[in-house]
């Protein structure tokens, strides 16, 4: 079995070949991941966009294997879901051992949150997402999967809007006044936890807090709460209620 430190320098030699020369503290975080859970680039365990790592559906399940996970259970929370209008969400439970209570996930998917490209599979996306979280929360990863932000084309997508926009000084979303009143107006009209909120948008947007989130992640996920809060509240405080755990240290 390879080393740490084999593997490391595997995943850096890749890095460089695929997406050139990288900063040092992508490179440190790199070194991290690998370390800490020995994911590899070259078995498609990791993938680089917009300068953050993502660790793939693949390389949780991997995870999960490498540390002996005792089960995965996932099934559909079926007063949720509506198959003519192609939304769907998830419960995912991942027991650690076999005497463990099991750490919860939940995933949705509808076609507004998904990429075209995946039309028609929202129910595998809803699944998978749920199945990830559950994985991210019972294995300690902090960095979101790409299946639960979307595809690479969609993110790109998302950098090329955002280039023709123009940009507050400190070029975050999370800092601009204007994003961050509807936000907080979003949050007064539907009488949404803040904190259970922002636990969400933090998933959401695939970052470690929500200072590091560009503008335009930031206006994605409040046009995306905005929608689902006046399509079905019920269904979206389901999703708020699934960070219950972790309310204390997002506070």
């Amino acid at each position: 079995m390879k080393t740490s430190t084999n593997i490391y320098e595997s995943n850096r030699r890749t890095a460089k070949r695929t997406w050139g020369k990288l900063s040092v503290e992508v490179l440190h975080q790199l070194q991290e991941l690998t370390v800490r859970h020995k994911l590899s680039i070259g078995s498609g365990e990791l993938l680089l966009l917009d300068g953050h790592w993502y660790v793939t559906h693949v390389g949780l399940l991997r995870l999960a294997t490498r540390k002996q996970c005792a089960g995965i259970q996932a099934s559909p929370c079926r007063e949720f879901c509506d198959a003519a209008g192609s939304r769907w969400m998830f419960r995912a439970t991942v027991y650690k051992t076999s005497k463990s209570k099991g750490f919860v996930g939940y995933g949705d998917a509808d076609p507004s949150n998904v990429s075209p490209l995946v039309h028609g599979a929202e129910m595998r996306v809803a699944e998978t997402r749920a199945v990830n979280r559950a994985l991210r929360k019972a294995y300690g990863i902090g960095i979101c999967s790409v299946e639960e932000i979307g595809s690479a084309n969609r993110q790109t997508e998302s950098s090329r809007e955002s280039k023709k926009t123009p940009q507050p000084a400190n070029g975050n979303g999370y800092g601009g006044r204007t994003v961050r009143d509807r936000l907080c107006q979003l949050i007064r009209q539907h009488q949404l936890d803040a904190t259970l909120v922002k636990s969400y948008a933090t998933d959401f947007c695939g970052v470690k807090t929500l200072r590091e989130a560009t503008r335009e992640q930031v206006e994605n996920f409040v046009a995306y709460l905005a929608d689902w809060a006046e399509k079905d509240r019920n269904a979206l405080l389901c999703q708020l209620n699934s960070y219950l755990g972790t309310k204390e240290g997002a506070a």
